[in-house]
């Protein structure tokens, strides 16, 4: 038998040290996951074992999505580094996904329920009614199915794209199926504001990966940071850590990002089977309990100021009117009062949210949920015109109630990060040939990766900060796109066409098989 090279065995066993430290990252994150999760059913009585076996089944689809995104997002984040041979290909999906796991634990939850505030508000206070569960059934699959469709086209095509579609087609579907009834669909102030980020994000990500590439060249003039890889030669150590340095830097991005979607449909999901362990964060402490009171009393006497109309006889019904319709009546502020001040009666006679009694918990976190929507919808509307001290209180009413209701424990971060971690692992060949060969005309240099790398990563980081949920493939894909024309190097049209076209068609097809799998899931359920 030969001798193996020393360096291919070294290379080798760092290849395996990277795996087993990852794979053993995994199952301790998989024994967390379900130990707290054991934990958190423990207190739940249940009759039947109907809603666990939902639950079950709800979570594996939703983990399943986020899987699917590690291998069909992330591969973009390994593109450029498995492509110019700064990090063998196992040991790039490894650090990809590590860094896609610490940036799914560090999120703020921000973008998760920015997406969720496209549903209709209805299905999200009765997310466990059969409605509920065929919104969540039917929007996770009809992303799962048209991301696997367009990875096994060699497509980058979005997940976030693909999601948002989805969602929207439900909630069209849930209109056309009430009729006149009042129900809502989409909240299509809020679906504008998700569509332009997607929408001028990949604008970005071309205009600004163009103007890098053609600053490096002026600043930084050696030639080889400009040539195409040399076979399966790595580059200079210098080149391969700035290669390696902007593809953990989208790899966290990504994580912190794309990872939210699948966070608050897991929430959702909780939400609507357990509502017992999940509905309020239990988190919050007796002290914070007490300013939470504090606030919404304070919150309550302000609205006082702006009205002394009787408050109708279901306050809540009015309010949930408000946030379905964005139209002012005058029972709205009455009725937003008397909730505010059912809300404070509600968590002060409990003492903490902790304590608040179970057969009472999901109304509770309905009331808060709805007041919050209202409140946040009046800010901007600036409806009505709030004084300025009068606005903050009303303000810091809503932030306590977001505390209370809009929160993601850390096993469910700990869950997400290792699907999109695994997901990160698979897949990616398909991807990398289409960045690395088939945009430009010219094999992709290593400035051009590195340039497209670093916009997608400031790119995705800012839309984190402001809440907003971007494409990772998008804002990569036209990077790479800006960088071949800034260096002269010319697109390859039908691949440009083919991605163009995914990226039209991802909107109208997600739209319609979610909107289709939503008929056929209320029929089930």
């Amino acid at each position: 038998m030969p001798d193996i090279p020393y360096a291919t065995q070294h290379a080798s066993n760092r290849r395996g040290l990277a795996v087993g430290l990852f794979v053993a990252i995994i199952v301790v994150g998989v024994v967390y996951v379900v130990q707290h999760l054991v934990v958190d059913l423990s207190a739940v009585r249940e009759s039947s074992a109907l809603p666990f076996a939902l639950l079950g089944l709800a979570l594996l689809i939703a983990l399943g999505f986020e899987f699917v995104n590690g291998f069909h997002d992330t591969a973009n984040a390994v593109a450029t580094v498995i492509y110019t041979n700064s990090l063998d290909p196992h040991l790039a999906v490894v650090w990809s996904g590590a860094w896609n796991f610490l940036g799914v634990l560090v999120s703020s939850g921000a973008v998760a329920f920015g997406i969720l505030q496209l549903l209709p508000v209805e299905l999200i206070l009765q997310v466990g009614s059969h409605a509920g569960f065929a919104m969540v059934f039917a929007l996770l699959i009809a992303a799962i199915l048209w991301n696997l469709g367009t990875w096994y086209l060699g497509l980058p095509s979005s997940s976030s794209h693909t999601l948002v579609g989805s969602i929207i087609g439900v909630g069209i579907m849930n209109q056309l199926i009430s009729g006149p009834s009042g129900t809502s669909g989409v909240d299509w102030g809020q679906a504008a504001g998700v569509g332009k980020a997607l929408l001028f994000s990949p604008v970005v990500g071309f205009v600004l990966s163009a103007l890098l590439l053609i600053a490096l060249k002026f600043v930084v003039r050696v030639p080889k940071l400009y040539s195409e890889p040399d076979g399966n030669e790595p580059p200079p150590f210098w080149i391969r850590a700035l290669l390696i340095a902007t593809c953990t830097g989208v790899s966290f991005a990504h994580g912190s990002n794309d990872g939210q979607k699948g966070m608050g449909l897991i929430m959702l999901i909780l939400i609507g089977v357990v509502p017992t362990a999940y509905a309020l964060n239990k988190a919050v402490t007796p002290a914070e309990t007490d300013t939470f009171v504090a606030v919404a009393r304070h919150a309550s006497t302000t609205l006082a100021k702006y009205t002394q109309a009787t408050p109708p006889d279901n306050p809540r019904a009015e309010v949930e009117t408000y946030v379905r319709t964005h139209r002012l009546q005058p029972a709205t502020l009455p009725a937003l009062r008397q909730l505010t001040d059912t809300i404070a009666d509600q968590v002060s006679l409990s003492g903490s949210m902790a304590t608040v009694p179970q057969s009472i918990v999901d109304n509770v976190r309905n009331n808060m949920y709805v007041a919050s929507e209202a409140i946040r919808l009046m800010e901007k509307a600036k409806t009505p015109p709030f004084a300025p001290e009068d606005a903050g209180a009303m303000d810091a009413f809503r932030l306590q109630m977001d505390h209370a209701t809009k929160f993601i424990p850390t096993w469910v971060k700990v869950a997400v990060a290792i699907a999109l971690g695994l997901g990160t692992m698979v897949g990616w060949k398909r991807i990398v040939v289409t960045v690395g060969e088939k945009i430009g005309k010219q094999h992709l240099t290593y400035g051009q990766g590195a340039s497209a790398e670093a916009v997608a990563m400031l790119t995705i980081g800012m839309a984190d900060v402001y809440g907003l949920p971007v494409s990772t493939t998008h804002v990569l894909a036209s990077g790479v796109a800006g960088t071949m024309t800034a260096n002269g190097s010319g697109l390859q049209r039908s691949t440009v066409r083919n991605l163009v076209l995914a990226w039209v068609l991802t909107l109208p097809a997600s739209i319609a098989l979610s909107a289709a799998l939503y008929w056929v899931f209320r029929q089930v359920f």
